[in-house]
């Protein structure tokens, strides 16, 4: 083991692994291509294992890359912290979810602002699919924020990441054309009776989802559906739901999905709190331009406004602001 590493070698290791391009780290660390991938070596040689796999037209992380990253991320933080300023020069990364441009999904909608806020700042769209799944990229330094339902992570994993209350998202029912209720202009709530509705049992990724879903068909009386196999993309859902044919749930301001509507549920109006996640004691001014961005969407648009009669569970309910 070497006795020193300089903390330039960490970053351009860190650098390659996020762009797994040589070129577009070394415009990213302002230094010459060739630089680069002789620090990158140097590393390599000092820890005497290999970090990257390196083809004529693709860079990949080795099985021993993958596990030091999130080690070096948490020492270079380290190291800046000791220092007296932020990461300023890494990118943020953020996870919104999922891969859709151009809608009205809170995460879309806070990197777009904080984009146009602070572009001085190199902020990366990430997408795992569910905050479950982003939580475990937060805690290995694999991810720096994240959207999604705070109050349905477990306990320990609560008790390890902060949250910012940013958004209660009005909840819907995705259905297929030929649904019975698809040709109604609003859901009530009471009419999904005999009718399954999912609430993505099947897929690992979106659990604080599923338990969302499962406190409001309990509230309500309601069935789910049994666990699918969880479609990937917009074209793949709405082949899942004409196979289906069971009524999703969602929330409003979702992509159009071919073969389906999307339609609010009411009476009542059931939400979602979306919150801003991350760990504590994070100082990277890309994380202080997402806080400034959802605080000031959040006032504009008034985000956090319970309608009246509206449903929301007691433990997201005493995250919003004077709870």
């Amino acid at each position: 083991m070497p006795r020193d590493l300089h903390p330039r070698l960490l970053r351009g290791f860190v650098a390659t692994a996020e762009t797994l391009h040589f070129g577009r780290a070394a415009e990213r660390l302002h230094v010459a291509q060739q630089a680069l991938s002789r620090d990158v070596r140097g590393l390599e040689e000092a820890l005497g294992r290999r970090l990257f796999d390196r083809t004529t037209r693709s860079v990949r992380l080795t099985p021993d890359g993958e596990r030091l990253l999130p080690k070096v991320r948490e020492l270079l933080a380290l190291h800046d912290e000791l220092l007296g300023g932020p990461e300023a020069g890494r990118p943020l990364l953020v996870d919104l979810g999922n891969d859709v441009d151009g809608l009205d999904l809170t995460g879309v909608r806070v990197l777009a602002a904080a984009r146009e806020a602070c572009p001085e700042q190199e902020l990366l769209a990430r997408f795992h699919g569910g905050l479950a799944a982003a939580a475990g990229e937060l805690l290995a330094y694999r991810l720096d924020a994240a959207f999604g339902r705070y109050a349905g992570l477990a306990p320990d994993v609560r008790a390890a990441l902060v949250q910012l209350p940013v958004r209660c998202e009005e909840m819907a029912v995705m259905l297929p054309l030929g649904h019975p209720l698809a040709g109604s202009a609003r859901v009530p709530l009471a009419a999904l009776a005999g009718h399954p509705v999912d609430i993505c049992a099947g897929n690992p990724t979106t659990t604080e989802w599923t338990a969302l879903g499962r406190r409001l068909l309990d509230a309500f009386g309601l069935v789910a559906a049994d666990p699918h196999v969880p479609p990937v993309g917009v074209d793949e859902v709405g082949h899942y739901l004409a196979r289906h044919g069971e009524a999703m749930l969602t929330t409003t301001g979702g992509p159009g999905i071919p073969g389906a509507v999307t339609l609010p549920l009411v009476d009542p109006v059931p939400l979602a709190l979306v919150s801003l996640v991350h760990r504590p004691g994070e100082r990277h001014p890309g994380l202080r331009a997402l806080w400034e961005a959802a605080g000031r969407l959040a006032v504009r648009e008034d985000w956090l406004r319970r309608p009246a009669g509206s449903w929301l569970p007691a433990e997201d309910a005493a995250l919003l602001p004077g709870s």
